[in-house]
């Protein structure tokens, strides 16, 4: 960490929390908050639905590709910069696509939104390990991680809420005013955190160099798995919602808040355990915890869902046990993967993000399109990604088993 984080930093920690916690929600909260226009945006545009997808698959490619850089960037010319342009091109492309008449300058806008978002959550990463010692900062990463999680349940209900009442243009024109206000948080606020005698040449063999270490390395990679697939586990539903909850559970759109509303329970509660837990467990005990949870309730859904009738009544309970499972562990598992490299955080935080968003692109483009017309196919599904991870985990578990087995504790 940074040896000067005690005077960079006056106020409480929760309030750096709270600055990273918006920061890092922008990524997940700029791709579901347009999904409730789909149809009405087609038909004002006159787009066909593979033309719309193309606007959701521009977005999630430019997130993953500069995904790569952000972390890098950081790395070398500081923390704030890199924020601060980020939000910029960001606001800027938030406008044009409330400005856009056609299907292209809407794909080439979201694009570039997609390009700018990453910034956000790969440097707030850093910055967390920047800042405080490990068992505060697996505190600070459980309060982010229930940003993180309740971005993509609630930016559907502030779209479609902005699209019936305002028009599509609306939801565009929010997000201007979010990166405004963002912006202007991060220019008055975000210190540098990056320590001098920390910073990276930039240049392309030492960025090359940085790739190919972190690339080739196989706990690098299973951690990231780790923490990265299981998500989807969960946001599959998020991405099926209106085919699972209007299809198959026959909820009226009015009634959609209480899938989202018990999802953001679950992440909340997992992410306040996660905190709660920080300096008094091993990390590797609380992982644990998190995918047997995990695991346990994806077997029930099958279960329940080969058995029974699907039924809002009990439907939606393991999505939210699985968001407490999944919250609990990630905040862990993310700082070993920023640990393993303490030289590289930010580049070790941009690949992680580039494997969950990667991930995040194949199931919104592949894996949901095929599996929403049937509740068995989605408890499956999700099943098989959470197995991914607990695997991965598992491995890194038995070939290195001396990480994370010790308690971390302040100072």
């Amino acid at each position: 960490m940074n040896p000067d984080a005690a005077k960079l930093w006056r106020a409480p920690p929760w309030a750096l929390s709270v600055l990273l916690a918006v920061l890092g929600m922008l990524g997940p909260f700029s791709i579901d908050t347009y999904i409730p226009a789909f149809s009405g945006i087609a038909a004002a545009v006159g787009a066909s639905p593979a033309a719309m997808q193309q606007t959701l698959s521009a977005y999630l490619f430019g997130f993953a590709f500069m995904n790569l850089f952000h972390g890098a960037l950081s790395d070398s010319f500081g923390r704030r910069p890199v924020v601060l342009a980020g939000i910029a091109v960001f606001t800027l492309a938030s406008a044009g696509c409330a400005l856009s008449q056609t299907i292209g300058q809407l794909v080439f806008f979201r694009g570039l939104q997609g390009l700018s978002t990453g910034a956000g959550i790969v440097v707030s990463r850093a910055v967390i390990r920047d800042m405080f010692p490990p068992a505060q900062a697996q505190k600070v990463m459980s309060q982010v991680t229930i940003y993180f999680g309740v971005a993509p349940a609630v930016a559907p209900i502030i779209g479609g809420w902005l699209f019936v009442h305002a028009g599509w243009h609306a939801i565009f024109w929010f997000l201007t005013g979010v990166g405004v206000v963002l912006w202007v948080s991060n220019w008055k606020l975000l210190p540098e955190t990056l320590h001098v005698t920390h910073r990276q040449p930039f240049n392309v063999s030492n960025l090359l160099r940085g790739y190919w270490q972190l690339g080739s390395s196989a706990r690098f990679l299973l951690l990231a798995l780790a923490s990265g697939v299981p998500f989807n586990g969960m946001f599959l539903y998020v991405l099926s919602a209106p085919e699972f909850l209007g299809t198959h559970l026959r909820l009226a759109p009015q009634e959609f808040f209480w899938f989202f509303l018990l999802t953001i329970a679950g992440i909340m509660g997992g992410a306040w355990a996660s905190g709660r837990l920080a300096g008094k467990i091993p990390p590797k005990q609380q992982i644990r915890w998190g995918f047997t949870i995990m695991l346990l309730v994806s077997l029930a859904n099958v279960a329940a869902n080969l058995l029974f009738a699907p039924s809002p009544w009990w439907a939606l309970l393991p999505i939210a046990i699985f968001g407490f499972g999944w919250s609990l562990m990630v905040p862990v598992v993310t700082l070993l993967v920023l640990d393993l490299n303490p030289d590289r955080r930010g580049l070790a935080s941009s690949l992680q993000a580039v494997i969950g968003s990667t991930a995040n692109g194949v199931v919104a483009g592949a894996v949901a399109p095929l599996v929403m017309h049937s509740t068995e196919a989605l408890a499956e599904a999700s099943l098989v990604m959470m197995c991914v991870g607990l695997v991965a985990w598992l491995y890194v578990h038995k070939r290195w088993p001396e990480i994370g087995r010790h308690v971390v504790h302040h100072g």
